[in-house]
């Protein structure tokens, strides 16, 4: 019970991501734009932190807000398979972004860092059924 109470932001992303795409039709247009706007959080929280302060910390998370927002915006110019697809990539991407903040402990809140690793997997996850590109 004890690692159980310690994994809340993983119950709360896992219960959240079923809220979310448990229908099975994700709407690639909202999901884009979740996607583009995630990276601000990071800004946000790295703000007020005063996490952006040390060398190299702001371009870091602006060269994610970019690179973020340029598959959100690909995703939103395509249709059909392709756009889940390459959703897909980048909430896996950004899955992988929280990992790194997580195991640095830097810039957000592990707490942070883990639900959102977690929210964003099942993202991913949720993606590529939509997409047939997974069988469950």
């Amino acid at each position: 019970m004890h690692t159980i109470a310690h994994r809340w932001p993983t119950l709360i992303a896992l219960a959240l991501a079923a809220l979310t795409f448990l229908d099975g039709r994700p709407a690639p247009e909202f999901l884009a734009g979740v996607l583009a706007a995630m990276p601000l959080f990071y800004l946000l929280f790295g703000v007020f932190r005063g996490e952006l302060r040390r060398p190299g910390a702001l371009a870091g998370q602006l060269a994610g807000l970019v690179c973020f927002a340029a598959v959100a915006l690909s995703a939103a110019c395509l249709n059909g398979t392709l756009a889940l697809l390459v959703l897909a990539a980048g909430w896996l991407g950004h899955a992988v972004w929280d990992a790194v903040h997580y195991a640095r402990a830097r810039v957000v809140p592990r707490q942070w860092s883990e639900w959102c690793g977690v929210f964003d997997a099942c993202g991913a996850l949720a993606l590529l059924l939509a997409a047939g590109t997974v069988t469950g």
